[in-house]
């Protein structure tokens, strides 16, 4: 991996690390510091002038904090003549603001795409953003990845005879349908309505359910009130068990120790796109690496090779 400089962020210094290791390569070190007026300085103290360099850093909370680092980081990456900047960015906190669907609201994931352009990404790596047109905010390449296969592989450990994979609303159902295609299991998908106090109601759910081994399949889960709507929904169509996967595990507000406690759920599971506190995990959660596939798009992006076959969900 000649020429190839990688940086991580603060956000989540574990992944950094474990994506170093898949690559062979050493993590260049960041230096981040504040000023008394609560400014940040951001340097790079590793050559950056005509390399490849990689900038690790998914938004989590506090996720202006880690915004505004990566943007301080693009530039100095920018300004020491980096050859290429790539964003690796495996959660993008503003997919979720993706259109206007109130009055005089901004649109942040298309605003904060322009940021990271301005300030010198050139390309950006990305996991399993909320929604399809996100991708196309960025005026820079973008590499979509998702992390169905590294769920598949967990699952098939199971008899999946009697399956159905449960989208929580009809917007994830493609990614469900594409998730029961590697299972060779059935689908379904629930019926959301998202009120404006944020209240969330799930009128049925579409799809066979009674005896069935159900995984509950969504992109994030942040609160959790959405899977807890559909689980009662669940409950009431006689599952033979449930299973509740995701990629990105957020877990605010209680949310998985509120999961966990639903004692009719027999197992949790995320992947490491985001950190998960160590004094909230519970005996049901299994976190699953995204590294190897995250290591795997950056090599191929160094060496100028296709991306597109880990697209494929086959």
């Amino acid at each position: 991996m000649k020429d190839i400089v990688v940086f991580g962020g603060s956000a989540h210094p574990e992944l950094t690390a474990e994506v170093c290791a898949h690559l062979e390569v050493t993590q260049s070190p960041v230096s981040v510091s504040r000023f008394a007026n609560d400014c940040l300085e951001v340097q790079l103290q590793a050559n950056c002038r005509e390399r490849d360099v990689f900038l690790i850093q998914p938004l989590v909370a506090p996720v202006q904090e880690h915004l505004f680092e990566l943007l301080l980081m693009c530039d100095a990456a920018r300004g020491a003549s980096a050859g290429r900047i790539t964003v690796v960015m495996p959660h993008y906190a503003y997919a979720r603001s993706d259109k206007k669907d109130a009055p005089r609201i901004s649109i942040g994931g298309r605003l904060v795409a322009d940021l990271l352009t301005s300030a010198g990404a050139n390309r950006v790596l990305a996991m399993t953003l909320h929604s399809p047109q996100v991708h196309g905010f960025f005026s820079v390449p973008v590499d979509h990845l998702h992390a169905l296969r590294e769920l598949a592989s967990h699952f098939r450990q199971y008899d999946l005879s009697r399956t159905t994979v449960v989208s929580p609303d009809l917007g994830n159902a493609k990614e469900a349908a594409a998730f029961a295609r590697l299972l060779g299991a059935k689908v379904a998908a629930g019926a959301k309505q998202r009120f404006p106090d944020d209240r969330v109601s799930i009128s049925h759910v579409i799809g066979d359910i009674a005896g069935q081994d159900v995984i509950v399949l969504d992109d994030e889960i942040a609160k959790g009130s959405t899977v807890l709507e559909l689980l009662g929904k669940l409950r009431e169509l006689g599952p033979r068990s449930i299973r509740v996967a995701c990629t990105h595990g957020l877990f605010a507000a209680g949310a998985l120790k509120r999961l966990s406690e639903q004692e009719d759920v027999l197992e949790i599971v995320c992947t490491n796109t985001v950190p998960i506190p160590a004094e909230q995990v519970t005996g049901k959660l299994r976190v699953l690496s995204v590294a190897p596939a995250l290591a795997e798009a950056m090599r191929r992006i160094h060496n100028g090779e296709s991306v597109s076959a880990l697209f494929d969900a086959s």
